[in-house]
């Protein structure tokens, strides 16, 4: 990318060397241009629905969209589809109950008020540079769902009175909003929640963070942290300007078309016609908080002999890795044909800057 040059993932593991994976690059023409954003940057008053460039939407369905913004339309950056992965995950957040799976968080500690205020002062300062961080999804009485990017989307931090009698704050903080049994309003922007509590006479102050992976994936995160802290240690002007998250939303859907994606996978998948349940298990044990989690390092002796398979077959060690992770749940399953989910990492395929844009660039393969 940095020589104005593009490979995607087809050219990579198809090219059997070096010089054949050179020989298919072409120049960064060969990514999808996104249609410019027909919604004026700022001074809008009315959105038409030839100014919403990546979706079709009525008068009456924008209306409406801008009835369940704060502000209207003036607030109303930007709407455009869901990218697959976040299809996916929305589907499973309206046929959730109690919890939501695709809700996440992270536990905060501060040593007082200030550095509280101050995290949260820098985290709106971030939000407010980003699209997806100001984005809403909605859906109903769409054609299709879509999300919404506010103007201005002020993050929500509640702050909540706690009896140090029942336990550590920490402790109840994080029990009283875990994503087991909480959730959160999607069509507000941002998805990104706070509860906060302090500690009496310590000053020590607690945040339990939500947010939705429909719109903040690992990196994303890890980015974000980053810049808060930038920004707390008074690096702002030195950040990258922003990314849209439009871009990569035109390169899932305006690249292969869905016809040619469901051709493909019903021809690769057409005979399974049972879910891969290990010893007949359709879903985990009481709400999922007794799972464990076991790692191993594989003896040094073994892992050569993998990489030298690989070689040999002319595949990648991964590629061995999920074979024979394919065989523990045939063996499990006991059947020969089983189907199992990969994680890919989309922003190899999310065009130029997409290794430092926000948002979810993630996606599972079958």
């Amino acid at each position: 990318r940095q020589a104005g040059l593009h490979s995607d993932i087809r050219q990579l593991f198809g090219a059997a060397d070096l010089a054949a994976l050179a020989a298919s690059l072409s120049g960064d023409s060969a990514l999808v241009a996104a249609p410019a954003n027909g919604i004026p940057a700022e001074g809008c008053e009315a959105i038409t629905p030839e100014m919403v460039t990546l979706t079709a939407l009525s008068q009456a369905q924008i209306d409406a969209i801008a009835a369940q913004v704060p502000g209207g339309m003036a607030n109303i950056q930007d709407i455009y589809p869901l990218a697959p992965l976040q299809e996916g995950i929305l589907f499973h957040h309206l046929l959730g109950g109690e919890g939501d799976a695709y809700l996440l968080y992270d536990l905060l500690a501060f040593d007082s008020g200030e550095r509280l205020n101050g995290f949260l002062a820098s985290l709106q300062q971030a939000v407010d540079r980003h699209d997806i961080l100001r984005t809403a999804v909605l859906w109903q009485d769409l054609p299709e769902p879509v999300q919404v990017v506010w103007r201005k989307a002020p993050v929500q931090v509640e702050t909540v009175a706690l009896d140090p009698a029942d336990g550590p704050l920490a402790q109840q903080l994080e029990a009283r909003y875990h994503p087991r049994r909480h959730r959160i309003d999607v069509r507000q922007a941002p998805l990104l929640r706070g509860f906060a509590a302090a500690e009496a006479g310590t000053g020590r102050h607690y945040l339990q963070l939500l947010y939705h992976h429909l719109a903040i994936d690992h990196t994303t995160l890890e980015r974000l942290l980053d810049e808060v802290r930038q920004l707390q240690q008074g690096q702002g002007a030195s950040l990258p300007p922003s990314l849209p998250f439009r871009q990569f939303v035109a390169q899932a859907r305006l690249g292969v078309g869905a016809a040619e994606h469901e051709a493909y996978f019903r021809a690769q998948l057409g005979e399974v016609d049972e879910p891969t349940l290990p010893f007949g298990l359709s879903g985990t044990q009481e709400d999922g908080s007794r799972q464990e989690e076991w790692r191993t390092w594989l003896p040094m002796a073994l892992a050569d002999q993998l990489r030298q398979q690989a070689r040999r077959l002319g595949v990648s060690v991964a590629c061995l890795a999920h074979l024979a992770w394919g065989q523990v749940l045939a063996r499990a399953v006991g059947r020969t044909q089983v189907v199992f989910g990969t994680v890919l990492f989309g922003r190899l395929q999310g065009g130029a800057g997409a290794d430092r844009a926000l948002g979810l660039f993630i996606n599972t393969l079958p």
